[in-house]
């Protein structure tokens, strides 16, 4: 892929701070990188502790995405999960309503500091507010290791689980507990094994989990996903980092050219944002989103720019990863 020159990326960039509606990932503020391209716009927005050879691949896919056709959708709108984080059970009501009729949650267990017992009391919660129809999946992160991911299953169980994501950290921890939990019916979905593994086919071949999780920026882009789900042979979830509205209509791109979509998506996570950076943003609906562009309000922004050393920061990273991409 031929990179666009910086003078071009630095006369569109815009960097903005969109405060969260709680607490997620350790942070109270989501920081991006927009820039606008032949196509559009698009978003630039690798979490702050990458180094600069893994947020290289968010920045391909943001150029690719910005400077690119995409591939072409076979369907118009995509169905989406709600997302909990690692709230108190008594807050999970509040997270839930605003995901307007998602049939689907996935929820946040292992969480640092928190205790296998937090982790029923929250799915409990959840299981209680969506019913016997409703879908829980869980989301430890890689959080356990194989003793602990098993034990947590055994308590867990009883809320009918879709899938159980990232559990252990490792493929072969993965593998590990596919094995023991070969009984229990509940698969295993790998994520982080996938995006941020120098080799993101690895978990197919070791037979370590019955689905993967994949997500357009880290993964370099929607065209370099769609292989990396044609050569796993394994269904796929689309997920997102939580990004802006901008982000995600990039992740919801990717899951509308998939051939393919036998689950609900995790690409709701606008709704977690308590500030975005279009009018309308892209916030589940009837559980679904709509697929298409997303345009930026230059009011909003004006109002979410961040400060002027953080606009410095983000600009000298695009540099340096712009760099790691034009040295092959």
């Amino acid at each position: 892929m031929s990179l666009p020159p910086l003078s071009e990326l630095h006369e569109t960039a815009r960097v903005v701070s969109l405060p969260l509606v709680t607490r997620f990932r350790g942070v109270e503020h989501r920081e991006a990188l927009l820039l606008q391209g032949p196509e559009g716009w698009t978003e630039f927005s690798p979490f702050l502790e990458y180094e600069d050879a893994e947020a290289a691949a968010w920045l391909a896919a943001a150029l690719d995405f910005g400077w690119h056709a995409q591939p072409a959708s076979v369907r118009d709108a995509v169905p989406v999960n709600a997302t909990v984080p690692a709230v108190a059970a008594a807050e999970v009501a509040g997270v839930l309503a605003r995901f307007d009729g998602c049939r689907t949650a996935k929820v946040k267990v292992a969480e640092r500091g928190q205790t296998l017992a937090d982790d029923v009391a929250r799915v409990r919660a959840v299981r209680q507010q969506l019913g016997a129809e409703g879908r829980v999946r869980l989301d430890a992160n890689g959080g356990w290791n194989v003793d602990e991911a098993e034990h947590a299953v055994h308590a867990l169980s009883e809320f009918d689980l879709e899938y159980l994501e990232q559990p252990c950290a490792s493929v072969d921890e993965l593998a590990e507990l596919r094995e023991r939990i070969a009984d229990w019916d509940i698969p295993i979905a790998a994520d982080e094994s996938v995006r941020k593994a120098s080799d993101p086919l690895a978990v197919a071949r070791a037979g370590a989990a019955d689905l993967i999780v994949v997500k357009a920026q880290p993964l370099g882009g929607v065209r370099r996903a769609l292989e990396i789900v044609a050569e796993a042979g394994l269904p796929a979830v689309v997920s997102s980092a939580l990004d802006t509205s901008i982000g995600l209509s990039m992740g919801v791109a990717l899951a509308a050219a998939l051939p393919e979509l036998p689950y609900d998506c995790g690409l709701g996570t606008a709704s977690l944002l308590a500030a975005d950076v279009t009018a309308r943003p892209l916030r589940p609906m009837s559980g679904t989103l709509p697929v298409g562009r997303v345009e930026p309000d230059p009011g909003l922004l004006t109002r979410h720019e961040a400060s002027a050393d953080r606009r410095e920061w983000w600009l000298a990273r695009l540099d340096r990863c712009h760099a790691v991409l034009a040295a092959g």
